[in-house]
């Protein structure tokens, strides 16, 4: 009696590699990329959840330290108008950081609206880059 394995029998009564058809080496190669492209896949997906939630983490952090900052100038401006107060009217005070505020808002607000008319909402390069494959796909001898 032989002492083989049931594995070893099965693959005994496997064709070898060299008997096999090539349509039936092209299923199996076929079926292999298939197999790692759905691995490759759920790779990438696990890698951008977790960076996803790294990123997620960051700007919440960024939204603390906004708010703090936020936070930061209000007791400053709450300062300086309290000590703008012991040489004039508290109204006064006030007004004047108000106004403070108001010019640098302004100041603001017109770097930002000269900043998004140079922002283009459409892909420039990719449109061309689509408008060149078109072009190649109607004329692929050109």
């Amino acid at each position: 009696m032989s002492t083989m394995s049931p594995l070893s029998r099965a693959r005994s009564a496997e064709p070898y590699e060299g008997e096999r058809s090539a349509g039936e080496l092209l299923s199996r190669v076929t079926s292999d990329l298939q197999v790692l492209f759905r691995q490759e896949v759920e790779l990438a997906k696990a890698e951008v959840k977790e960076e996803g939630t790294k990123a997620g983490k960051a700007a919440g952090m960024y939204g603390g330290a906004g708010f703090a900052a936020y936070m930061v100038l209000l007791f400053l401006s709450l300062a300086a108008m309290f000590g703008l107060a012991n040489v004039m009217d508290d109204g006064w005070a006030a007004l004047i950081i108000a106004a403070l505020w108001a010019v640098a808002a302004a100041v603001l607000y017109q770097k930002g609206r000269a900043k998004m008319r140079t922002v283009s909402p459409k892909p420039e390069h990719t449109v061309q880059t689509l408008k060149e494959d078109a072009e190649w796909a109607r004329h692929p001898t050109k």
